[in-house]
């Protein structure tokens, strides 16, 4: 996780950079093929070029940013586990459990519905 290292310091909660690190390390370790970057301050994973999947850290929450598609996809889902989201961003409270299967549901769907993407970004 050496491109995130430089990220997860400047994380001052402990407990925000414990909890940051072990979604990103679950994400490292279950889909090994995503490349791990560094891009507007934020860490994100991205599969031949185009986003996947970005994170966050706030005072109150964890933002996870799938793109708009994917969170349409899956509202019910992410309301049923406890979380609120945005057109563009879901919000895991700090005191919630990390669903990892629904992230790893919503993960798997950007990469299939974006495998013959060309640019960063959903059009």
């Amino acid at each position: 996780m050496k491109e995130f290292a430089d990220y997860l310091q400047s994380v001052t909660n402990e407990e925000h950079r414990a909890r940051t690190e072990e979604v990103l390390s679950w994400i490292n370790d279950k889909f090994p093929n995503l490349a791990p970057k560094i891009a507007w301050n934020q860490p994100m994973y991205t599969d031949h070029g185009t986003f996947i999947i970005g994170f966050s850290v706030s005072k109150q929450h964890l933002a996870v940013a799938p793109e708009r598609v994917a969170i349409n996809r899956f509202s019910d889902d992410i309301v049923q586990a406890g979380y609120d989201h945005t057109k563009e961003i879901i919000r895991i409270k700090w005191n919630k459990p990390v669903d990892f299967t629904l992230l790893e549901k919503i993960i798997e769907f950007n990469i299939i519905d974006k495998e013959d993407c060309t640019t960063f970004w959903r059009k």
